[in-house]
Order: structure tokens, then sequence, then C-alpha cells
């Protein structure tokens, strides 16, 4: 069963691991195993600044729980916004990212507006394209990365 919450500091820990490990090894078409990018990435995945994170006014970070751990970190950085969407690589394939995009979705949708908007990895690119979402423009360079801007009326 997968069950979805907000987060609360005391997983900070668990969620730098679900981001770092995500970026790292589910990412690699996107960083290239390039360490300079693969760093700049990783930067503020540490459990320090996920804390850190967690305080930003306006964001709201949830939590997705698979057999009884965290498997899926997200992020709303905006009334309408995905920030982020990242999966443990364990949890890959399971329905955890796709549960936790559909709550963020219907955070979205309870906030008031119709549309939706995040910033794709080109790793992420076909699953947001499978799950309604589509291209809001040229894909972009950002540290050494393309991303592609994306949208979804809800």
């Amino acid at each position: 069963m997968i069950s979805i919450r907000p987060a609360v500091p005391a997983d900070a820990a668990a969620m730098s691991a679900v981001l770092t490990a995500s970026i790292r090894d589910l990412c690699t078409a996107d960083h290239r195993d390039d360490a300079e990018i693969l760093a700049g990435w990783l930067r503020n995945k540490t459990p320090e600044m996920v804390l850190k994170m967690l305080e930003r006014p306006g964001a709201l970070f949830l939590v997705a729980e698979h057999d009884g751990e965290i498997a899926a970190v997200g992020c709303l950085t905006g009334a309408d916004e995905i920030g982020l969407n990242y999966v443990a690589p364990t949890h890959r394939f399971a329905g955890v990212s796709k549960t936790l995009l559909a709550a963020l979705e219907q955070r979205i949708r309870q906030s008031g507006a119709s549309h939706a908007k995040l910033t794709s990895t080109g790793t992420a690119h076909r699953f947001y394209l499978a799950n309604g979402w589509q291209d809001a423009g040229p894909a972009e360079a950002d540290r050494g990365m393309l991303c592609y801007p994306m949208e979804k009326r809800l």
C-alpha cells in the first residue's frame, strides 16, 4: 500500500536518501555521470539542506510511503507548480511516483488553480507525458542538462 502525507522535519534524512539515490541512480541520462553536474545537483540534497527546504515559505513537501518506508518525495513550490517528484530506485515502477503525482495535482486543484506547471528532467519527461502533461515550450539547458517546461490542465 502507498500512502501520501506531508513531510515533517524527522523525515529529512530519509528524504535526502531518496533524493540522492534517485538522482544518482535513475537520472544518469541527465547527468551522464559527470561529477561536476552531479555534485551541483546533489549540493542541496543533504539532510541539513532538506530541513531548510521544509522551512521554505510557500513550499509544501509530501512523502510517499511504501512498504513502511519513505519511497518518494514531492514538493509544490507554489499554488500551481510542482518542484520535485523523485522516487527511490528500489520503489521504481511500483506506482509510487504516479500516486505522489496525483496527490500533488490534487493539492494544486484544491488551491483553485486550473493549470499546473513543472520542469522535467529528460529522465522523467516520458513519465509526465504518459500522465497527461504536455510540453510548454522547447527544452532548455540548465546546469549542463536539458530541462523540459511542462504544463497540465487540471
